[in-house]
């Protein structure tokens, strides 16, 4: 049962059983449709669980990516009002998140604070300068363009453009992290940091790198999540980050850095996804979604401390043999 070693396969089979489980109360739920339209909610949460993932290869954290998501989504809600042309608004918030994640990875990079503290901080700041640039008034549908609103709605080969970009930033990272250089330095920097100065690879620069590309894929789903939904104000995706945390951890990427997959990634936001799509479904409150992903997490958690811990002492003392 070797297949049963890998975190993927597990999930994959854990996801699959709660497939079927739901189908057996609701076989509609199972139809390619409505899987599409599961995966389609799932588009903004699998991105930013990507950014987030990256981070966490790097031993950080980021905090602040629904933030940054809020703030960029009121960006491009605002520049459409203005009446900027879509292509310059993309630009714009992709543009905008990255600094925003470049600021992150700059206060963790060259002053060394810690990035659950410095993204807990930044978290706060996004959102209170989304107040202070609307004064906490909301942007509704009827002040975008059509334009503006259709754009993630747009349906291609039978899935909306949201999805199609989901899938096409999926590709992007696996190739980034399985055939690049920067990908190896992720895990590098998160397995030995040490042992990465020694090959040349710069701690700081690999971990400022991750916060900007978490923080691009933040301002790009701030767009389309205030596009698709078709709202802006204050508090848009609260919470949020906590999901995308949530996702990564049931996906298999090590809290602690240095392990994990595109593919564990992805389907640990599916898991999620499904979760929530299902719960109003099977007539069970919403409300229970907290619990069960904390549950989910716990149990993630769990399985990746009794499966990495052993190995991981061995390696680190034969390392300590051999200098």
């Amino acid at each position: 049962m070797s297949i049963l070693k890998s975190r993927e396969a597990i999930l994959a089979l854990a996801i699959l059983l709660l497939l079927a489980l739901i189908a057996s109360r609701f076989p509609g739920f199972v139809t390619p449709a409505n899987l599409g339209k599961v995966f389609t909610d799932t588009s903004p949460l699998i991105l930013l669980a990507l950014g987030q993932m990256v981070v966490i290869l790097t031993k950080c954290i980021d905090l602040s990516v629904a933030a940054n998501l809020a703030l960029c989504g009121m960006i491009a809600a605002l520049m459409d009002g203005a009446g900027i042309p879509l292509p310059v608004i993309l630009l714009t918030v992709i543009a905008l998140g990255a600094a925003l994640g470049a600021i992150n990875g700059l206060l963790v990079w060259l002053l060394g604070i810690p990035s659950i503290v410095v993204t807990l901080g930044t978290m706060t700041i996004y959102r209170g300068s989304i107040f202070l640039l609307t004064d906490g008034a909301w942007i509704n549908a009827h002040q975008m363009s059509a334009g503006f609103k259709a754009f993630p709605r747009t349906v291609i080969a039978g899935l909306p453009v949201m999805a199609w970009i989901a899938i096409a930033v999926i590709a992007g990272f696996a190739v980034l992290v399985n055939r690049t250089a920067l990908g190896r330095a992720f895990y590098a920097v998160g397995g030995n940091p040490h042992a990465a100065v020694y090959t040349g690879i710069s701690v700081g620069r690999t971990q400022f790198a991750a916060f900007v590309i978490a923080g691009a894929l933040a301002g790009l789903t701030g767009y389309l999540w205030v596009a698709r939904y078709a709202v802006a104000y204050v508090d848009i995706a609260g919470g949020f980050e906590l999901d995308v945390v949530a996702a990564c951890v049931i996906g298999g990427i090590a809290i602690a850095g240095g392990s994990g997959t595109v593919a564990g990634c992805v389907m640990g936001a599916l898991f999620l996804g499904i979760i929530k799509n299902a719960l109003p479904v099977v007539g069970i409150s919403p409300f229970w979604q907290m619990a069960i992903s904390g549950s989910a997490i716990l149990i993630a958690i769990a399985f990746n401390a009794r499966a990495n811990r052993a190995p991981g002492r061995i390696i680190l003392k034969r390392a300590e043999h051999r200098t």
